[in-house]
């Protein structure tokens, strides 16, 4: 295991600590992280040496730096917004911000490239252009098609991009890798139902969404259960039921929230049209009104071949084999670099963030031993890819 590069990223261990402290005392939610985007420009700037395109598909920035005559390119990608969950611990550098948290480890995510950037600017021991896309809006799906329709690829082209993201339950340190569908789509739906508010005394004056809402939740659950083989894989989740404030009433509206993840595309098409057709059919039999507001269409992360065997190889030669598993299971779980894969080759690989409370958990914890682990990790691609 190579160990002289960490080690002198490790020196700098109190540094990256600080700016993902920072990045966690104040989070940003989605497409808003103006602040946010600020830091990271005004920390690429004292490391010197980057060129600093910001308002990349709004908040995002590209840091290019060319060394040498080599004509190859390659693009690394970190994502840093937070989510909308009040976060539950004791940290000394907890969120600042109710309601809102670091709790998916995009702080540490984006502390891992800058602190590789940092090295890069230092050492320039590499021969070609590396580009840093630091991307906003990951956890609603709008961050990469946003930079990607701002023409990311066209004004600052790569021949290769690799992203990376923490995992709570896997071996602290070590990598996880795996070849073709990786991630699922996932497609975030918002339905609204319409009743007739009454008081709660004379609920046959009042038409209850409700109970039409109930009916559909549990509706909802039979689309994966009697229409899928038990050997696909697909979730339809509804993680937010929101309706009236008093007891003693009967609302007008309720609005569902709704995750659904597919790893086949002809499964994706069907379960949308149940996801349609079944909630169009709850709400008439309750004599409700209803309107779906479909996001951004889903697509599975699919990892090109070559460049995640080159990757793998890589972190097997820079932390050593028993560090480093090729096999990893595909996960249910969704991510918008998936956009990025469908434009240009590339690998999304999983380190291990230990026995910690899953992302999204309230109390959630990024192992902040993984900021340099995940520096070098960057830099060792950078090293072998533009030798």
């Amino acid at each position: 295991m190579s160990t002289e590069v960490l080690e002198k990223i490790k020196s700098g261990q109190e540094t990256l600590t600080s700016w993902m402290n920072h990045m966690h005392e104040t989070p940003e939610l989605a497409m808003t992280e103006t602040n946010t985007s600020k830091f990271i420009a005004d920390r690429l700037r004292e490391i010197g040496g980057w060129e600093i395109v910001e308002g990349v598909g709004k908040t995002g920035i590209v840091a290019t730096m060319k060394v040498g005559d080599g004509n190859k390119s390659i693009g690394l990608r970190a994502d840093f917004d937070a989510l909308p969950i009040q976060e539950d611990n004791s940290l000394p550098y907890k969120s600042t911000i109710p309601g809102k948290a670091h709790l998916c480890g995009h702080d540490g995510h984006t502390t891992m490239l800058l602190g590789a950037a940092k090295y890069l600017s230092e050492t320039k021991n590499f021969n070609g252009t590396v580009r840093l896309f630091f991307q906003p809006g990951e956890e609603t799906m709008e961050g990469a098609p946003a930079m990607i329709a701002d023409g990311l690829f066209e004004k600052f082209p790569v021949d290769s991009v690799y992203g990376m993201h923490n995992m709570p339950g896997l071996e602290l340190g070590k990598f996880y890798f795996n070849t073709g569908k990786f991630m699922a789509a996932v497609d975030n739906w918002e339905i609204e139902i319409t009743g007739k508010g009454s008081h709660g005394s004379m609920p046959e004056l009042g038409i209850d969404p409700i109970v039409c809402g109930s009916a559909l939740v549990m509706a909802l659950q039979t689309i994966v259960s009697r229409n899928l083989s038990p050997w696909h894989n697909s979730v339809v989740n509804v993680g937010s039921f929101q309706s009236g404030l008093a007891g003693n009433a009967v609302p007008q509206n309720a609005i569902l929230r709704l995750s659904i993840r597919n790893m086949d595309p002809d499964d994706r098409k069907m379960v949308l049209d149940k996801v349609r057709k079944i909630t169009k059919a709850q709400a008439d039999s309750f004599n409700c009104k209803v309107e779906i507001r479909e996001g951004i269409p889903g697509t599975v992360l699919v990892n090109s071949e070559e460049e995640t065997h080159w990757a793998a190889n890589v972190a097997k030669e820079t932390f050593g084999s028993d560090r480093v598993f090729t096999n990893a299971k595909p996960y249910m779980g969704s991510e918008d670099f998936a956009f990025m894969l469908e434009k240009e080759k590339g690998n999304y690989c999983m380190v291990g963030n230990g026995d910690t409370f899953m992302v999204h958990h309230p109390q959630y914890v990024f192992n902040q031993e993984l900021l340099p682990v995940g520096a070098r990790y960057w830099v060792a691609l950078v090293e072998n890819y533009l030798k």
